[in-house]
């Protein structure tokens, strides 16, 4: 790897933590107080503080754009001319300022809260020349953390919401006026305080926090071991150990950086000793932790924001999820064993193993919390926010027993355990807060677009896609398809799907229903949320391969390249639940049902990964390509064979032999051919 590379991939790591600049003790203390204070004002939010929804949401962006401007500087890499925008080893001037200002003008909407509700759609000047500074100030923030393109992208829609009336007739849209414009952006709900926003302040904070604690406390390195404990011994053992332990961080981080950087350095090392090609290594990797994304119960923040699009309680958003999430698991689970079985991989040497029981023993309390929240969420019924706190209280007595334990066992002392414990709790809390920094910015700046979007240009650009795609549904989700990978590339996740979700799903459903495709509105969202999640290894960008190179040394556009075509079995089953629903279990409440339909799709990414691997028990023949392809297809969709033989959609399940038997002939026929 390059070293331009090699410093890009760096930064990138960097800036997932927010770790940039190099701070003094004093500096340190601030950006701590601020962080902590921040975890501990979600906290009382779950636990006893009753405030507006709004002036939450006021207060959360305010913590969010003060550490932002005291962590990140203006410009990443330092240059000799400009070195005051560059500052890397302490916190200058004009960073205290603007973290002041941007704070400030967040809580403006809370500090003149009966002002404005008053004088609601007939701002002031005070009003406006506030609200121009929070937009400037939170794109700039935005920029910092995120990257030009989610700034660049609300800068040219609010281009076009004042230059409408002057544009070509296919484009053109009334306009609005900068007090109409600034009403609805800074100082209503329908912008930077939208849904997005109040998402990330009710809930986000809560689920990523849980899961810096836990990483803090060290469950990133026994979910590591567990995995390797129970798979290192097979073909390719520390690549399927990645795939488990990336899935089981990513229940908790819903990052991909994130799980990257937790789970990255112990198996990529592991993954290269046993012979994987470090570009393999990293790919597998990349995509094991970017798919994190997809498992319930987070899903990248996005998990709340389709509840709240889609108004449906939260666990039908995991119920709709839960089974892409585990066949695309099972699907990289296949490719970590295919690739084994082509380059003649075999597991881990006994002494590399973990002891199983020993690991699940020193281990075995990181589960609690875990078991806390799933146990509240799906028995209990009880709310995201509060599944989340009390998960987090259980987990603050978990960490205070391990560190006195562990101090009285080492006979360091009661007081220094209870030292350790503390210290835990509070990294944990500044790393969440840091990693809190781009969801919070992220919504609230994508809050702009949709803002935009719901001043009228949304119907006029649903007509422009519409037209694009001449009415076509399947042209349509290729566009939408594209444009996410696109956006996704510049963007994190959860904004890309606001900003897609906002724009195209309604379409989908809508030019689905012309076709007599009945596209539940749950798979139009889940469609542009899963496209948003492939960006993160598309290169050229890829910020997810460039983060799992720095690691395993190899080049970041060929890991990203890798990366994706691994990833191609997760757009498959997008494609697949919009024309299926029964994959997101739409109007499927019965246990054997769903577990019949989940069992056949498991069954249908091995036998399409066979496809794509060009492997099975050994290497494909070019005629045994079709059987892989039909088999798939069937398993996945057995409605589509039954539309082509104008089956009744009703007997559609009895179709599901003949996708196994496809499957089987070309088993046997391999199995015949390595015989013979």
């Amino acid at each position: 790897m390059s070293t331009t590379d090699q410093q890009f991939a760096e930064e990138i790591l960097k800036t997932e933590t927010g770790n940039v600049r190099s701070l003094s003790l004093h500096e340190n203390i601030l950006v701590g107080t601020i962080a902590i204070s921040w975890a501990l004002f979600q906290l009382a939010l779950a636990g006893f503080l009753v405030l507006d929804s709004t002036k939450v949401r006021a207060i959360h962006l305010a913590f969010a754009m003060a550490l932002l401007f005291l962590l990140a500087p203006c410009l990443k890499r330092q240059h000799k001319h400009i070195r005051f925008l560059s500052v890397h080893d302490r916190i200058p001037g004009i960073d205290y300022i603007l973290a002041l200002a941007g704070s400030l003008a967040a809580l403006y909407i809370v500090f003149d809260y009966s002002g404005l509700a008053l004088r609601a759609g007939a701002p002031i000047s005070r009003d406006l020349v506030v609200g121009t500074i929070l937009v400037l100030l939170l794109l700039e923030a935005a920029r910092r953390v995120i990257g030009p393109a989610l700034p660049i992208i609300a800068l040219f829609f609010t281009a076009y919401a004042f230059l409408g009336p002057y544009m070509p007739d296919l484009f053109a849209f009334k306009g609005v006026s900068i007090r109409k414009y600034l009403s609805n952006i800074t100082l209503s709900t329908e912008g930077i305080y939208g849904i997005p926003l109040g998402v990330s302040a009710s809930i986000v904070y809560l689920f990523v926090l849980l899961g810096a604690l836990l990483d803090k406390a060290g469950a990133g390195r026994f979910f590591t071991s567990l995995a390797l404990s129970v798979l290192g011994k097979y073909k390719g053992g520390p690549a399927k150990a990645a795939v488990v332990s990336s899935g089981a961080t990513g229940l908790v981080s819903g990052s991909s950086i994130a799980n990257i950087v937790t789970t990255g350095p112990f198996t990529i090392p592991l993954m290269k000793k046993i012979g994987y090609p470090a570009k393999k290594a990293a790919a597998v990797e990349v995509a094991s932790s970017t798919d994190g994304q997809l498992m319930p119960p987070i899903m990248g923040a996005a998990a709340f924001i389709i509840a709240e699009y889609v108004n449906v309680p939260y666990l039908d958003v995991v119920k709709a999820a839960v089974i892409p999430a585990f066949v695309s698991y099972f699907g990289l689970f296949c490719i970590t064993h295919l690739e084994a079985c082509k380059l003649g991989i075999k597991g881990l040497a006994a002494p590399d193993i973990p002891r199983f029981f020993l690991t699940l023993k020193e281990g075995m309390h990181y589960l609690v919390p875990l078991a806390v929240l799933l146990y509240e969420l799906v028995i209990l019924r009880h709310s995201p926010e509060m599944a989340a706190f009390r998960s987090i209280l259980v987990l603050f007595v978990i960490i205070f027993f391990q560190e006195v334990r562990r101090a009285l066992r080492t006979q360091s002392g009661f007081l220094i355990g209870l030292k350790h414990a503390v210290i835990i709790i509070g990294s944990g809390m500044i790393q969440g807060s840091k990693n809190m920094m781009s969801v919070a910015l992220a919504c609230a700046a994508a809050g702009i677009i949709v803002g935009v979007v719901n001043m009228g240009i949304g119907g006029m650009i649903a007509q422009i896609v519409e037209t694009l795609a001449m009415g076509n549904i399947y042209i349509l989700l290729i566009i939408t398809a594209l444009a996410s990978l696109l956006l996704g590339m510049g963007l994190p996740t959860t904004a890309t799907y606001i900003v897609m979700a906002s724009l195209t799903a309604p379409i989908i459903v809508e030019v689905g229903g012309l076709y007599n495709f009945v596209i539940p509105i749950m798979a139009a969202h889940l469609f542009c949320f899963y496209f948003g999640i492939l960006a993160d290894d598309t290169p050229p960008v890829g910020l997810a391969a460039y983060a799992a190179s720095a690691i395993a040394e190899s080049e970041p556009i060929a890991t990203g390249i890798q990366g994706f075509l691994y990833d191609i079995r997760t757009s498959v089953i997008a494609f697949m639940f919009v024309f299926n629903p029964d994959l997101i279990l739409h109007n499927i409440n019965s246990w054997p049902q769903g577990l019949l339909i989940f069992g056949m799709a498991l069954v249908g990414m091995s036998a399409f990964e066979n496809f794509a691997q060009g492997w099975c028990l050994t290497k494909n023949r070019f005629y045994e390509i079709p059987f892989f392809l039909t088999a798939s297809f069937i398993l996945f969709h057995p409605g589509g064979l039954g539309s082509l033989l104008n089956i009744d959609q009703a007997y559609r399940y009895w179709l599901f032999p003949i996708g196994l038997f496809f499957y089987g002939a070309v088993i046997l026929q391999q199995k015949l051919r390595m015989k013979a």
